[in-house]
């Protein structure tokens, strides 16, 4: 390439970010935020439904109450290629709207008391759950697709990781707000109803943003906007990093998405010395969000500060910090409280530590116009192999077992995990480089 070092060319491009790009960052953040205080407060009031729902068998009922998480998911990654594909052809602004204010409506059904048998009530709140994952969906692929195209490459990683932050602090806020909430009132149903008002405001404040342009803080050749083409998914497989970065990705939210899931469960069951005048679980919030908070921002910064001396550093701080966290998540396992509060927190900082450089991955390797697909793709994988999967067989290990030796099984993924991304480190600067021209021989469609 006319022999600038490599480098330099992979700083070529826009400097700065766009203007209005820290107000999009802001409510996408607050969008963010929200979305796994949702998630996550199924978690919480988990063991309540399972008492309400199966109270002649309350153990076995977990297997059926993994399946809760389940199917939200399978709505979610199956509906994320659809919503990508529309996010890489027409407002994504819009589409994060309409999927913020339904995944809100769906979330206050999840608590409504239908006055039906519970057989029925389960099978509707199974429903809900479903419509929670088509609204995320609608979402998932578009914000980091516009972030990436708000913000040039140089900084992408801190600010993803600004982004992404909302997971560890919203999942713990999820956690903390279900258990004190179902306390509070008496009821696990209100930790459904409360989360709708804050998400119909947030959905309609979306209707008020414009879309930057595609491509624009990227040094980018030809059209940003195109017509339907398979092989423009089959260039993402064929690009090595994108497809380590997914294999990596998957491993770790197999791990991640099951223990998370069950993690309030464990807390009860193992009784959890508690801390003062608050309840383990509201205790394990706290301390996770500050771990993930922790991990999740530097993560993202070691990643852009190292990337100038080592091509990988993106793969090679996330590889590093999750075959780190295997032994903390055993060593957790086999400590009592409350020295094992300590392990926790550790091993949740090293699997937070990917988030921002991962994400960033996604967004450097893939051309701007067919990155929402790029990042609906892995969506759709990392949770068919991943979290889809984990919650069910976790609850099912531990009917046979405990949840203990279930959360032992999944966590081998973390070593998995941590091997892909070591592996993808030689890819990365090359596939970054050919980013930007990656669809330069495709015809692009009229603007």
């Amino acid at each position: 390439m006319n022999g600038v070092p490599s480098r330099v060319r992979m700083e070529a491009g826009p400097t700065q970010a766009l203007p209005g790009a820290k107000t999009a960052l802001a409510l996408l953040l607050a969008i963010n935020l929200f979305n796994y205080i949702d998630r996550q407060v199924l978690a919480a009031v988990e063991p309540e439904i399972r008492q309400e729902l199966f109270p002649d068998d309350i153990d076995r009922g977990k297997y059926w109450t993994g399946w809760l998480s389940t199917a939200f998911l399978l709505s979610y990654m199956v509906l994320s290629p659809v919503f990508g594909f529309l996010a890489d052809r027409t407002s994504r602004w819009r589409l994060v709207g309409i999927g913020v204010i339904l995944w809100s409506l769906a979330s206050g059904a999840s608590g409504l008391n239908w006055g039906v048998n519970l057989v029925a009530a389960f099978w509707i709140l199974l429903a809900t759950r479903c419509f929670v994952g088509v609204g995320e969906a609608a979402y998932g692929p578009a914000a980091p697709a516009m972030i990436s195209d708000l913000f040039p490459v140089q900084v992408r990683g801190k600010v993803l990781a600004w982004f992404y932050f909302a997971i560890p602090v919203g999942s713990a806020l999820g956690y903390t707000f279900g258990d004190q909430i179902t306390t509070i009132m008496g009821s696990w149903r209100w930790a459904f109803y409360l989360v709708v008002p804050p998400g119909l405001l947030l959905g309609m404040l979306c209707f008020m943003m414009t879309d930057p342009p595609r491509g624009q803080a990227d040094a980018v050749r030809g059209g940003t906007k195109r017509h339907f083409k398979l092989t423009d998914y089959k260039a993402l497989v064929r690009i090595p990093s994108y497809v380590l970065n997914t294999m990596g990705m998957t491993a770790m939210t197999f791990a991640m998405g099951g223990i998370a899931f069950w993690m309030p469960a464990y807390l009860k069951y193992y009784e959890a010395m508690d801390v003062g005048p608050i309840s383990p679980k509201t205790f394990f919030g706290g301390l996770s969000a500050l771990a993930g908070m922790l991990g999740t921002l530097a993560g993202g910064v070691a990643g852009d500060w190292l990337r100038s001396r080592y091509s990988g550093s993106y793969f090679l701080v996330s590889g590093a910090a999750m075959l780190a966290g295997f032994p903390l998540v055993l060593l957790f396992l086999v400590t009592p409280f409350p020295l094992a509060w300590l392990f926790m927190f550790l091993a949740v900082f090293c699997l937070f530590f990917n988030t921002g450089p991962t994400n960033t991955i996604l967004a450097n390797v893939t051309h701007p116009a067919v990155r929402a697909s790029a990042f609906a793709l892995n969506i759709f994988i990392i949770h068919l192999l991943g979290d889809a999967i984990s919650p069910p067989l976790i609850g099912m290990i531990s009917v046979q077992s405990n949840l203990k030796v279930g959360f032992a099984v999944v966590s081998v993924m973390m070593l998995v995990g941590g091997l892909f991304w070591i592996w993808g480190a030689r890819y990365l600067e090359r596939d970054t480089l050919r980013a930007p021209q990656s669809l330069d021989n495709s015809e692009p469609s009229p603007a």
